[in-house]
């Protein structure tokens, strides 16, 4: 009598199992270093919509400076007063954002800072407040941007970024 077998082989299925043994070993560290680089971007992402966004709102508290004898008034001033950007009004500190969420955050439309896995801290509306948006998954404080309003008149915020150990 004939008996037809059907399966694999001891053989194959070694075989299969070193293949897909060596393919996770070398995918493995490419995703673990994919979540790194996705922080980093993150980072970088925040880190140039507040540059932009400070610009921006400097750019409109210049404009409104500008033009004084206008109705309405404008309601930046040369040291504070609210600038508007696309209806919100973003609070200024020395003709740039504030480091709070009335500022800063308005400013770059941070609206829900824990969907967007950012942890903000600190800040406040005064000359040279600092706020931290630390990267969630990365190490504080070195997967953060940092904002420090103007201290005085005529000089720019501080903008900073560190992913030193954002994996």
């Amino acid at each position: 009598m004939n008996h037809l077998q059907k399966g694999f082989t001891l053989i194959e299925l070694v075989i299969v199992i070193t293949i897909v043994s060596i393919l996770a070993a070398i995918a493995l560290p490419r995703f673990i270093n994919a979540q790194r680089d996705a922080r980093i971007a993150k980072a970088q992402a925040i880190y140039g919509s507040m540059r932009s966004a400070a610009a921006l709102a400097k750019a409109r508290c210049e404009l409104d400076l500008a033009a004084i004898a206008t109705t309405p008034a404008p309601t930046c001033t040369a040291s504070g007063g609210t600038a508007n950007m696309d209806g919100v009004a973003v609070t200024m500190v020395n003709r740039y954002p504030t480091a709070n969420a009335s500022g800063i955050d308005a400013a770059i439309q941070l609206t829900d800072p824990a969907a967007d896995g950012i942890d903000p801290a600190g800040g406040g509306s005064g000359a040279g407040a600092v706020r931290t948006y630390d990267i969630a998954g990365g190490t504080s404080p070195n997967c953060r941007v940092s904002y420090t309003a103007p201290v005085s008149a005529g000089s720019a915020p501080v903008i900073a970024i560190d992913t030193s150990n954002c994996g």
